[in-house]
């Protein structure tokens, strides 16, 4: 059986929503670096970034990176409709995802590690910079690739679009800078068993 190595609120609920989609059986370890214990040195094992989500297969294969274990899932289930038989765009928009929202949000959470000698004011410099940066992001993402979510039939994409826009705080400018996203994105995470995954890693007030 898979593992998934994951924590409350974080990116890891769209490979659970994913492997949910595919009716695929798994295990869930929580783990994450602001959780000391059992958890995280067991990821630091099999992940020396300790980054989530991680997936291990069963044959002990080591899975990261939320867009390559979504195509990976994609292709190995493609009756699961996680991925299009014609993919290019959607694994594009995955790819987009993770290789700018990712890592603008990386740099917001941790901008002393991208700036030697960095003193507070720099950091926060640096990270009112890069959230800006991440709403632009989701500006060109809701321009390019909006079209292509499906919230009667959620997919990859859909589950990371979600996941990730909600943890990266950026629903808030998006209800203001593209309503028609914020709108898809919000019925994307109503739709069953999504809403219930969401409801555990984000419950409602």
């Amino acid at each position: 059986m898979l593992t998934l190595y994951g924590a409350k609120g974080s990116g890891s609920a769209a490979i659970e929503a994913a492997l949910t989609i595919a009716d695929v059986p798994f295990n869930a370890l929580q783990a994450a670096t602001w959780e000391p214990g059992p958890g995280l040195e067991e990821l630091k094992r099999v992940n020396p970034l300790a980054q989530i989500p991680t997936l291990m297969l069963e044959d002990g294969t080591v899975m990261t990176e939320s867009a390559a274990i979504l195509i990976w899932l994609g292709l190995r289930h493609p009756k699961s409709g996680l991925l299009p038989p014609e993919p290019a765009q959607h694994i594009r928009a995955l790819v987009f995802i993770a290789a700018n929202c990712y890592a603008a949000i990386g740099i917001i959470d941790y901008p002393e590690r991208f700036c030697a000698d960095c003193d507070k004011a720099t950091a926060e410099r640096i990270k009112a910079g890069s959230i800006a940066r991440l709403h632009q992001y989701w500006d060109m993402f809701a321009d390019r690739f909006g079209a292509l979510l499906q919230p009667e039939r959620p997919a990859a994409l859909d589950v990371l679009a979600a996941t990730v826009s909600r943890w990266s705080g950026a629903r808030a400018h998006l209800k203001e800078a593209r309503p028609a996203l914020h709108a898809l994105l919000e019925r994307i995470e109503s739709h069953a068993p999504i809403a219930r995954i969401f409801e555990r890693h984000w419950p409602k007030k």
